[in-house]
């Protein structure tokens, strides 16, 4: 038996047999609401005081009642879930307002959200009869970047042009006309979101710049960007409501499948706002995973791979079956017998996985180690290549030895370190390794699982910190490099800065860096400055490396007299 839902406590007996007449209503497939239907409303909202609406089928039939206060109602669970980027939900909805006000933020976001076929408002004037009509309906994707169509009848007895059945069929024609041109590539389609928490508002920029980079090289398609600036993060969604909601509108109509958020997300946002949007959620950590995932190439780099994406994934394992959830022994009654829950067996081989791949790194570890020794025995210095990512170290690494390293302009374009012998004009010969790019807030469990590869710093002579001088956040990614090289205990290593790319910059500007913070302007591409970089890292090497191992043991050897003593 239909009966209607939502604020119906305290309804008059009368009052809930007017309601079920409703579904005796039938609406003309070729118009929005019929005067009988809209005047049925109307009085009860008269009556009651409260907003009431229905929801009806493309063959105008009745599906569902529902009674809301005097400033909104609820619609039950039709699936909060999009209906399809071709198709419509086939249903429209039909509500009264009291005050006859235009449709209100409410009433778009659900035509939205459901996809709904059209939202129309009626407004109840003072006797109780039908008034304006105030009705929306979605617009596929376009230049203005609208979202929907707003429009007004005066009046229910003017003609409801154009026709209802029509305006809706031609428009999921449009709908699929457009997702079918989005088809031609096989690339997902990404949202990005910057949250700026600390009001710098340049910084949130450059960070969502960096994000679309990074976006851009894992072979996403960003099609809307969105920078929001709060005095705190939500505990639950990271962004504000209103925010969620134009998130939920933007992806709806360029058909986004993936939100990618600038800030790393706890497991509980992640899937609230997996839960909030019915799209994929992605984090930056995770962003910078799947890249690390696409370019490692060794066996070695593939393992610190996967290594650093099972101590992300582990504290997010949620079971979301609750059929499946079950009580390991000693519960009580119902709570004996089935043994480990699912999820508990998933985190379980995580864990050992984990450990296993742990063990296995830590035998390349000792591999290397090994190799290590039988270049020291050679005495050849060794100059490690860093630097933030895509600031052109493997391509620094190409023309000074004229080696052929993949050079891709991406991020994170090289994973696995690659060593080179170079020879100075002086005759000196060292072993030069490029290693992998850093970046700002490089995740931990990143750094923890190429701590193999890193580790190739750690016999370093000199570091070559490569600078892209044409980047204006060139600072902040010096800071950033600078910051990780400290937590690597690698402070006291002798480095050289390197103004790389100075052919993207003026003249002028060259000779202010080179001033003012030191270091050597050079173009990779262009094969220019290298000389003076060579002498430089030449003089660096042999003379100043010289003074500098010489302080280091007396340090050492004063520190194990005083121990003595």
């Amino acid at each position: 038996m239909n009966e209607p839902v939502g604020n119906v406590l305290g309804l008059k007996p009368s009052e809930l047999k007017h309601l079920k007449n409703t579904w005796r209503r039938h609406v003309s497939v070729h118009e929005i609401v019929s005067a009988e239907l809209a005047r049925h409303l109307t009085e009860f909202s008269a009556l009651t005081n409260r907003q009431v609406g229905v929801l009806l089928n493309r063959k105008g039939s009745v599906e569902a009642v529902v009674v809301g206060n005097a400033h909104q109602l609820e619609l039950p669970d039709i699936g909060r879930a999009r209906a399809g980027q071709v198709r419509l939900r086939g249903l429209r909805l039909v509500h009264t307002h009291l005050k006859s006000e235009p449709l209100t933020r409410d009433d778009l976001t659900d035509l939205a959200l459901l996809r709904l076929d059209l939202v129309a408002a009626i407004g109840v004037k003072d006797d109780g009869l039908p008034g304006v009509l105030h009705y929306a309906h979605l617009l596929p994707e376009n230049e203005e970047g609208e979202l929907w169509r707003q429009q007004t009848l005066t009046s229910l007895h003017d003609d409801q042009a154009p026709d209802f059945l029509e305006t809706i069929e031609a428009l999921e024609d449009e709908l699929a006309a457009t997702t079918q041109a989005r088809k031609v590539g096989d690339r997902e389609r990404a949202v990005l979101v910057a949250v700026c928490l600390d009001g710098d508002r340049d910084a949130a920029e450059s960070s969502l710049a960096e994000l679309k980079e990074l976006a851009r090289t894992a072979g996403v398609e960003v099609v809307d960007e969105v920078l929001q600036m709060r005095r705190a993060a939500d505990p639950k969604y990271l962004i504000g409501h209103g925010k969620l909601d134009e998130l939920n509108l933007r992806g709806m109509q360029k058909g986004a499948e993936v939100l990618v958020f600038d800030k790393d997300l706890s497991p509980s946002q992640a899937r609230h706002l997996g839960e909030a949007t019915s799209m994929k959620v992605l984090d930056r950590t995770q962003l910078i995973l799947d890249i690390f995932a696409q370019r490692a190439q060794s066996g070695d780099g593939k393992l610190q791979v996967e290594l650093a994406q099972l101590k992300y994934m582990l504290p997010r394992l949620v079971q979301s079956d609750s059929s499946l959830s079950r009580l390991s022994g000693g519960g009580g009654v119902g709570g004996r017998g089935p043994g480990e829950t699912k999820l508990e067996i998933d985190r379980r081989r995580a864990r050992d996985r984990i450990t296993l791949l742990e063990r296995k790194i830590d035998q390349l570890s000792g591999d290397r180690k090994t190799r290590r020794r039988q270049r020291a025995r050679k005495e050849l210095p060794v100059i490690s290549i860093v630097g933030y990512t895509n600031a052109g170290k493997s391509t620094l690494l190409n023309a000074l030895t004229r080696s052929s390293v993949v050079v891709e302009d991406k991020l994170f374009a090289t994973l696995d370190p690659t060593s080179r012998r170079l020879r100075f004009p002086r005759e000196h010969e060292v072993i030069i390794t490029d290693t992998v790019g850093f970046i700002r807030d490089l995740p931990r469990d990143l750094v923890a699982a190429f701590r193999a590869t890193l580790e190739e710093l750690e016999d370093a002579s000199l570091l070559l910190h490569v600078v892209d001088a044409s980047d204006p956040s060139r600072d902040q990614q010096i800071e950033a490099v600078e910051k990780i090289l400290e937590s690597l205990d690698l402070g006291r290593t002798p480095r050289l800065l390197v103004w790389n790319k100075v052919d993207r910059i003026p003249k002028i500007m060259e000779r202010v860096l080179v001033s003012k913070r030191g270091g050597v302007a050079v173009s990779a591409l262009e094969h220019r400055g290298f000389e003076a970089l060579l002498i430089e890292a030449e003089d660096t090497l042999f003379n100043e490396g010289s003074s500098a191992d010489a302080a280091a043991l007396a340090q050492v050897t004063a520190d194990v007299l005083e121990v003595q003593d």
